[in-house]
């Protein structure tokens, strides 16, 4: 898929007036999915995107303290100035396109990775039981 085509999925499932509407969610989200990622399944996932959204996904260090699905949210509604519903809508619209280009199994390992809440946000339903909090930390390496 090309970074257009990102866009334009995007701004269908964001129901955006505008590309750049949907390419301002793309560039927020993938930048907040990037300070989450960590080791292989963000390398894979780089390599699924378009070179453009990649870029954004890869430019972020990763945060030493990870979020979880909810914690992502409010941090990104604060980082861009937006409601927390507001912030929630546009995560499940570029999170939906993003999920299509990963592929299953590696969206799979990516909520694996990741605290809990992030099924929902990837559009799957959450059926792992909740972490202990070591469990958490360790899950990052």
């Amino acid at each position: 898929m090309s970074y257009t085509a990102l866009l334009e999925r995007v701004r269908y499932e964001g129901a955006y007036p505008t590309r750049e509407r949907a390419e301002e969610a793309v560039r927020s989200v993938l930048a907040a999915l990037g300070r989450q990622l960590v080791g292989d399944e963000r390398v894979e996932l780089a390599a699924r995107l378009p070179v453009e959204a990649a870029l954004v996904l890869t430019a972020q260090i990763p945060a030493t303290t990870p979020l979880t699905g909810w914690e992502f949210v409010k941090d990104l509604a604060r980082r861009t100035g937006g409601s927390p519903a507001t912030t929630r809508w546009n995560v499940g619209a570029v999170l939906a396109p993003v999920s299509q280009l990963a592929g299953s199994d590696l969206v799979d390992r990516i909520i694996d990775q990741l605290p809990p809440g992030y099924a929902l946000l990837f559009g799957k339903a959450d059926l792992r039981p909740p972490r202990r909090p070591h469990e958490a930390r360790n899950a990052r390496g």
